[in-house]
């Protein structure tokens, strides 16, 4: 073979290896039209909540994690078959008398909250919903809670949001570390993966497909109307589709092809338009990404949302630190400004509330919502995006908001907000929502807004002041 020719095959092979690499990176484009409907439906909701529950609240311990045996996890005792057992035993000591998910719904609702995502089985395998699949559950005879009317916590949350006028999500975990055919007994856990080989027990491995499978198709089947399936546990997943991040997380890679074409077919068959969110595999199951406890540094080339506790912790823990609400909502707007959605985690404790504390938050957060709301829903980024400590966002009624972010102790506004990068439309009007309207001026690329001395000292809100330009 010619030089030349070597060359070029050797550059072609390269750029096919490198396009490769891309499509695996870049998410799949849905074609499903009730599936494209509900995604434009999901991302003028903007905000949404997430709700961590369990066993593990009982002790207030971080979820599910702590019976992992890998190495970076903490535990209150050195014998790990003796935590996991007391771990296991949580089950017979749960009992969330004052559970009422009414109020948690009222309290969401009221915060500007548009949809939400409920646990309804982490990777410990205890299912917050009745499945008839496993003993392992908040229905079982031998949970206390099980004789309460209201036990199939699930069914009662879900339909307590659904009459708030909230979206519903089933967050699911792929993996069950209770599952013998997960984690089979006659093995010892090696990691957070299945700890046999699929390859050579694949009638194992199926009948814990087969199960998988028909926990999903009972929440699809019989808890109402579902908008969104959030299937966490990213390492079960097809040996192809695994990438560098995937890799890191674990000692070992093991090829877990749980059928995701198979569950998906028939989750939206059950529930037409779902939004399926198969997380970090980056494949057609996959509707969108999720960011966890960060927020990217520019708006990303695909749907996103970033989630992020409320406070520190996903479970409820004793003495929780909850962020200030200025925190929360400035977290909010650079989200939505990047074009994301901020899916936020609020944690039930053992007895079934909320802390006072997240109820502060909500009702304040709900506070800035009651003034500023359109500058979030329905809204999509524009460039520039943010420019120092001002953020914009566009509305689909053709407006544009501006959101100033003010310093932790700034109290009023300035005489003057310059807006280096973005100049509107010649005769357009600015009004500050919850006030007045204001004048502008064009400078240079950009503009100035000038504010009133009135309204310097009388902001109508906390936190962010929103400026809407109209079109003339």
């Amino acid at each position: 073979m010619k030089k030349q020719s070597l060359i070029a095959l050797m550059c072609l092979l390269l750029g096919l290896s490198i396009q490769a690499q891309t499509m695996k990176s870049q998410p799949q484009t849905e074609t499903d039209s009730l599936v494209l409907k509900k995604l434009d439906w999901w991302q003028d909701q903007k905000f949404g909540i997430l709700m961590h529950w369990g066993t593990y609240s009982t002790r207030g311990i971080v979820e599910s994690w702590s019976i992992c045996p890998e190495d970076w996890i903490e535990r209150s005792m050195n014998d790990y078959n003796q935590y996991r057992q007391m771990y296991e035993g949580l089950r017979y000591a749960f009992n969330p008398l004052n559970f009422t998910p009414e109020k948690w719904a009222k309290a969401a609702r009221k915060a500007g909250l548009r949809y939400m995502v409920f646990t309804t089985k982490h990777h410990d395998g205890f299912c917050m919903f009745d499945s008839k699949l496993t003993d392992y559950k908040i229905t079982d005879k031998d949970c206390p809670f099980s004789v309460n009317k209201r036990s199939n916590i699930t069914k009662e949350i879900f339909d307590a949001f659904r009459k708030e006028g909230l979206g519903i999500g089933a967050y699911f975990s792929k993996p069950d570390w209770n599952n013998k055919d997960y984690w089979a007994p006659e093995f010892p856990p090696l990691d957070r993966n299945v700890n046999y080989n699929p390859k050579k027990y694949p009638q194992r491995w199926k009948k814990f497909c087969d199960f998988t499978y028909g926990q999903i198709e009972e929440l699809m089947s019989s808890y109402g109307k579902v908008d969104l399936l959030w299937l966490d546990g990213g390492w079960v997943r097809p040996i192809e589709t695994q990438t560098e991040e995937s890799k890191s997380w674990c000692s070992r890679i093991v090829d877990q092809d749980i059928d995701m074409a198979k569950i998906s077919g028939m989750a939206r068959k059950k529930q037409p338009g779902l939004i399926v969110v198969d997380r970090s595999v980056h494949s057609k199951f996959e509707n969108y990404r999720t960011p966890e406890q960060e927020i990217p540094d520019k708006p990303l080339p695909y749907l996103w949302e970033t989630c992020m506790t409320m406070g520190n912790s996903w479970s409820w823990v004793p003495n929780e630190k909850y962020k200030p609400t200025r925190k929360l909502i400035h977290l909010l707007v650079d989200i939505v400004a990047k074009g994301g959605n901020f899916l936020m985690g609020v944690a039930p404790d053992p007895t079934g509330e909320l802390d006072d504390t997240a109820y502060l938050r909500l009702k304040e957060i709900g506070e800035w919502m009651d003034v500023n709301s359109e500058s979030i829903y329905n809204t999509r980024a524009i460039a520039p995006y943010k420019d120092g400590k001002v953020c914009f966002t566009k509305g689909k009624n053709g407006a544009t908001y501006a959101l100033y972010l003010c310093d932790e102790n700034e109290k009023q506004l300035p005489v003057e907000i310059e807006l280096p990068s973005f100049k509107p439309e010649a005769n357009s009007t600015v009004i500050v929502l919850g006030g007045p309207k204001v004048s502008w001026k064009a400078k240079g690329k950009g503009c100035v807004i000038m504010i009133p001395a009135e309204l310097r000292t009388k902001t109508p809100c906390n936190y962010v002041w929103v400026f809407k330009f109209a079109k003339p």
